[in-house]
């Protein structure tokens, strides 16, 4: 297919840094599609969407990296702790692999893509084909910066990604982390929910549809109650664009079921849940582990944490990503 050149921009005052990866689909012809559901959706865009990536660490080519995937109403910066507590750990265990985090579109850097890129909508105002489609868009920005396999790690929405990876590019699977995360699609009253957060935010133009996700209830984590925790996602809440959170609901509204998906995990895994999660707690996340029939997977039970572990134990779960990360390395080299 024909796309303008691959463009990479570094700025070198961030911390982390972020590259932008405008992708043509890259060398698409070297990703293996036995099922052919990638070549479909690829076809049907005219170009990727852009994605802009937060590098945490940089690493030498031939390296498996870790790919962070961000949770819903945020943007890459709710990997910040957890992050860190990776390059420290891995560090001593002297392992140097890249650590990565790209933005979805409509956070962080990361631009809304156009109508053409989202895809068909659906007649209640979801995105069918978005999330598949983002999917290629993230693999190929990986892809564009020198790495044909990863780690991949999604925490709540971002899980629904790494599921769609798994999907459509199994190859490029070296190892593969869900945290607080679902594998079916939406019952009808959280589609409906999630939509009618699109609905208002878009019309409203505001955040205030989802600033209850920096507001703690009753039985919570002792650091979800915290200052810091309230005052730093409000911060990130309230940095969102109305758009972006719109597209991000309609997305996750469309996805597909991805049961299916988890029997053809065959890469090195892990399952991490917050024990206090109410969507997906131990109860949710734990036959999500058994259904990686084919997987050498850990289970991790995080204790006093809710959907948002990777920020609210950044340790616990981190140590989860370095096993999985050294696994796969491990698996790789045999």
């Amino acid at each position: 297919m024909a796309g303008h050149d691959n463009t990479l921009s570094r700025r070198s005052n961030a911390a982390p840094r972020t590259d932008t990866a405008a992708a043509g689909h890259g060398d698409s012809s070297a990703v293996a599609d036995p099922s052919g559901q990638a070549e479909g959706i690829m076809a049907a865009m005219p170009d990727d969407m852009e994605i802009v990536t937060s590098v945490y660490r940089e690493g030498n080519k031939g390296d498996i990296p870790v790919v962070l995937l961000h949770a819903f109403p945020v943007d890459h910066r709710v990997w910040d702790r957890c992050a860190q507590e990776l390059i420290r750990i891995s560090e001593e265990e002297h392992e140097n692999y890249p650590i990565f985090a790209p933005d979805m579109p409509g956070a962080g850097m990361s631009p809304l893509p156009e109508p053409g890129l989202t895809g068909p909508v659906g007649e209640d105002g979801s995105y069918p084909e978005a999330c598949s489609r983002l999917a290629a868009s993230i693999v190929m920005a990986i892809k564009d910066m020198g790495y044909d396999r990863a780690v991949w790690v999604g925490i709540s929405m971002g899980g629904y990604l790494a599921l769609a990876i798994q999907r459509l590019f199994p190859e490029s699977v070296a190892g593969f982390v869900l945290c607080d995360t679902r594998a079916e699609e939406d019952a009808p009253e959280a589609r409906a929910g999630r939509l009618g957060i699109a609905s208002e935010a878009l019309e409203s133009h505001s955040v205030s549809p989802v600033l209850h996700f920096a507001r703690p209830q009753k039985g919570d984590s002792a650091f979800k109650q915290s200052a810091e925790f309230v005052d730093t996602f409000t911060r990130w809440i309230d940095e969102q664009s109305p758009a972006g959170l719109a597209w991000r609901e309609r997305m996750a509204a469309g996805r597909r079921n991805e049961v299916a998906t988890l029997s053809s995990v065959t890469a090195p895994a892990a399952v991490v849940s917050g024990e206090l999660d109410r969507s997906s707690g131990p109860s949710v996340m734990r036959p999500v582990a058994e259904a990686m029939v084919h997987a050498d997977v850990k289970f991790y039970e995080i204790r006093d944490s809710g959907h948002f572990s990777c920020f609210e134990k950044p340790q616990e779960v981190a140590l989860a990503i370095e096993d999985a990360a050294r696994r796969a390395s491990q698996t790789v080299q045999r």
